[in-house]
């Protein structure tokens, strides 16, 4: 998801899930402080090239909700865009790019990442020393953008 993250909003489990002990630890509001390997990426997802420079260290902040499995994942671009997918971890889900193409997923979790497949890309995201680890892969290309913790 170059320069577009998603907010998390969740809803209480109220039974006993041992699986989900540890992973409330998406909540909270991350920063963009830097990326890997932008140009490449970019390039095999096809982006259009007027749209290259603008996703370029884009500042985008990232607000997630988690609680429990459930999931709201919005990205905050600047000019006051924004980006939500809401979501429960195991059953499919309308999403949304940050381009704003609309699709089906059914995100997962594996070792504590967020895996999802998006039209173009394989995304998972993490948190890793306390901040927001995004992975995302196409055509054998990775992208990796880091936020740091706000709030």
């Amino acid at each position: 998801m170059i320069c577009g993250l998603k907010e998390i909003r969740c809803v209480a489990i109220l039974h006993y899930q041992p699986h989900l002990q540890g992973n409330m630890a998406f909540t909270g509001k991350y920063e963009f402080e830097s990326d890997e390997n932008y140009d490449d990426f970019v390039k095999a997802i096809g982006l259009p090239s007027e749209k290259v420079e603008m996703g370029r260290n884009c500042k985008i902040v990232t607000e997630v909700v988690q609680n429990g499995n459930d999931f709201t994942w919005t990205q905050h671009f600047p000019g006051g865009r924004t980006t939500t997918n809401t979501f429960t971890i195991g059953k499919e889900a309308d999403m949304e790019t940050m381009g704003g193409k609309k699709f089906k997923a059914t995100v997962k979790m594996e070792g504590g990442k967020v895996v999802a497949d998006f039209p173009n890309y394989h995304h998972t995201a993490e948190i890793a020393g306390g901040k927001l680890v995004e992975l995302s892969t196409a055509s054998g290309v990775t992208y990796k953008r880091t936020s740091k913790k706000i709030a």
